[in-house]
């Protein structure tokens, strides 16, 4: 396998992990789940969900930059060479980092500290802002999944 290959397979998985989850959690999980689950229960599965899938986020948010840098000197040697599509995606990974922090880090307390409480209203409250701001996420993820495929990288 050549550097190339090993560091694309990586970004890739890397963004599979990432969007994928988003896209199950908002499009199968988040539906089945307000079907049959009661608030509280409902509220404590998502902390949990929250808790497993971001270990996973983490990953995919250190492999993405590093496979990147490493596909865009292997490829393009250097950004000052490569299209504008790569600086887009490089732009649009940012806003996605930056939605990915303000959920874990200024909107996931909330919602864990309504749960110790069991203020259920609040909980509602600070899971639909992650909701709407992963859904955002999943947005900008799917645009940078199809930019990608419609440029032929290798």
């Amino acid at each position: 396998m050549t550097p190339f290959a090993l560091l694309y397979a990586l970004h890739v998985l890397a963004a599979l992990i990432w969007v994928g989850g988003m896209f199950f959690a908002w499009m199968i999980l988040r539906p089945a789940a307000v079907e049959v689950l009661q608030a509280p229960e409902r509220l404590r599965l998502w902390a949990s969900v929250f808790q497993r899938f971001f270990r996973w986020v983490w990953l995919a948010v250190l492999v993405l930059p590093i496979s990147g840098v490493g596909l865009l000197h292997l490829r393009f040697a250097g950004l000052e060479t490569a299209p504008r599509y790569v600086q887009i995606m490089m732009g649009l990974y940012l806003a996605m980092l930056t939605l990915f922090l303000r959920v874990q880090l200024l909107q996931l307390p909330g919602l864990r500290q309504a749960i110790t409480a069991e203020n259920w209203p609040a909980g509602g409250e600070a899971l639909g802002k992650i909701r709407r701001l992963v859904g955002f996420n999943l947005l900008l993820g799917l645009l940078l999944i199809a930019m990608a495929s419609a440029r032929p990288t290798f």
